[in-house]
């Protein structure tokens, strides 16, 4: 190869997927590799950011739980301590009709108006009565959402809230992605919960989460990647990819260095990926891919944290009386995400719009909230006053009051923000990544494999480690090939205990995906 830089494995990217692929090369000790990023800090979309305050945000919402032992290995490794983590019980809630009601919605009609329960139950037990006689699959997002949960609910919570998160009607997206992500209602439970005017249980793989004591989600990122050797990995400007030539297998840099593989590991968003290999035929490909922008927004507070807000984790809003999706009260996660009370800062603004009475800076403590809001093509969003509608939002919604003092402020847009599972995206996944991989590119990540249903921190990072298995081993892919499987709840305990090399082409049986 002539390169400056010749490696058998380049990882592209230090986000989850990129170190998880690092990482198991690493432990392997076979092929020489190298990892580079354009960043000067490892995370990629599991990053934090801290504004001048000494606010920190996630890109998002964020939470460590795991469906896999190696995944946690990792991570304990890099944070070995006690300390460095708090372990928190889920409490989340929609806004409903100025109503707090326990997530799931669909679980917990008991806690809507009389009117709305009625709704709900008529639609709940037209849905079951359909299920029973339906003899095919639901052709969408939007015909699973009504075969599960009716019309009422439908109505109320799940075509409103997935258009505000996905930015695309669910009649455009399928329904394959879901495994354990949206709940089906138990139809008798609910109806017998709202007899007894009772409250569903907690749901869902995440009902108990892990959260970094300092730095923020990035921090377990920052803390892996300080695992691996420094002279392994270039990041900043000596990292940044301008060019990848597949038939050369050359990437070129954009200071010039030109570095030569065998094998590229990319998480590059994959349409990226391919216009930087000027390859029009993929290029061509990938346009059918559909994703949507995440702007994060991050309001701080001057004051205790209102009993009102309480120990609340993250909060979901379906109506059209705020922007955001969601909100994450981001302070209750680690008392390190927020100034401490002592440190003395400005208020820059009075909730309802008004200017302070003083900018003399003074004492907390304070609190903190995140919120999310998505953008697409189909659902516009009017960036220049997104902020300023966030924070009428969060008077709207009774989070904040208006008199609140507002001492800091935070607004990043993320392009590439959620993978959408339209319905065109199987078609064209299983043509574009087995044509790069024909090409020696192993397209993984959030974005280069575009499966939303692998997209997690522990699922991210698993696709990396278990590309880099593949290509030195040979060993099997299943959280690129399988997500039914390592998604199913009864299978969280497997967690790969015997390690990533536990599956192998060579005699062991794959799963066969749910139907």
């Amino acid at each position: 190869m002539c390169a400056d830089i010749n490696v058998d494995v380049l990882v592209i990217g230090a986000g989850p997927t990129g170190l998880g692929a690092a990482k198991r090369l690493h432990q392997l000790n076979g092929p020489s590799w190298l990892i580079i990023d354009s960043n000067e800090k490892a995370g990629g979309l599991a990053s934090t950011d801290v504004t001048p305050e000494g606010f920190l945000y996630d890109v998002g919402g964020h939470v460590i739980f795991s469906h896999y032992k190696y995944f946690d290995d990792c991570i304990d490794e890099a944070l070995p301590k006690e300390d460095d983590w708090y372990t928190h019980q889920r409490i989340s809630y929609v806004r409903y009709k100025g109503l707090w009601v326990p997530y799931p919605f669909q679980n917990n009609i008991s806690m809507l108006p009389k009117e709305d329960q009625v709704e709900a139950l008529d639609g709940l037990i037209d849905a079951s009565l359909e299920v029973r006689v339906a003899n095919t699959k639901p052709k969408d997002f939007d015909e699973w959402i009504m075969r599960m949960t009716g019309a009422g609910i439908a109505n109320m919570f799940m075509r409103p809230y997935n258009y505000k998160v996905w930015a695309v009607p669910t009649t455009k997206m399928q329904c394959q992605w879901l495994g354990e992500r949206v709940a089906a209602p138990d139809v008798k439970n609910v109806v017998k919960n709202v007899v007894l005017n009772k409250v569903a249980g907690n749901w869902g793989p995440n009902a108990t989460f892990r959260f970094p004591a300092r730095d923020g989600t990035g921090g377990i990122w920052i803390a892996v990647a300080n695992t691996l050797p420094d002279e392994k990995k270039r990041f900043g400007k000596k990292g940044e990819v301008t060019k990848v030539d597949a038939t050369k297998k050359v990437v070129t840099l954009k200071d010039g260095t030109t570095i030569g593989y065998e094998k590229l590991i990319s998480t590059m968003n994959v349409d990226q990926l391919v216009e930087s290999m000027g390859n029009q035929e993929l290029v061509t490909l990938s346009k059918g891919l559909f994703y949507s922008s995440t702007h994060v927004i991050g309001v701080g507070l001057r004051g205790a944290r209102p009993e009102r807000i309480g120990d609340k984790c993250w909060l979901y809003f379906p109506e059209d009386n705020c922007p955001f999706y969601r909100a994450t009260i981001f302070s209750n996660y680690s008392p390190y995400n927020q100034p401490q009370a002592d440190v003395k800062l400005p208020t820059i603004q009075i909730a309802n719009g008004s200017k302070p009475t003083s900018t003399e800076p003074k004492e907390g403590p304070y609190w903190s909230i995140m919120l999310e809001v998505s953008q697409s093509s189909m659902k516009p969003v009017d960036e220049a006053n997104l902020l300023k509608d966030c924070i009428q939002g969060l008077i709207n919604t009774e989070m904040i009051k208006p008199e609140d003092e507002i001492v800091s402020t935070y607004h990043r847009k993320f392009d590439h923000g959620y993978p959408t599972p339209t319905l065109e995206r199987e078609g064209v996944l299983k043509q574009l990544l087995p044509k790069l991989q024909d090409l020696d590119i192993y397209s993984r990540g959030r974005f280069g494999s575009w499966r939303y249903e692998v997209g997690n921190q522990d699922h991210s990072f698993m696709l990396g480690v278990e590309a880099a298995d593949h290509i030195v081993n040979g060993a099997v892919e299943l959280t690129l090939n399988y997500p039914d499987f390592v998604n199913t709840r009864q299978n969280t305990e497997r967690r790969l205990d015997q390690g990533p090399l536990a599956a192998k082409r060579n005699g062991t049986s794959l799963p066969s995906r749910s139907k």
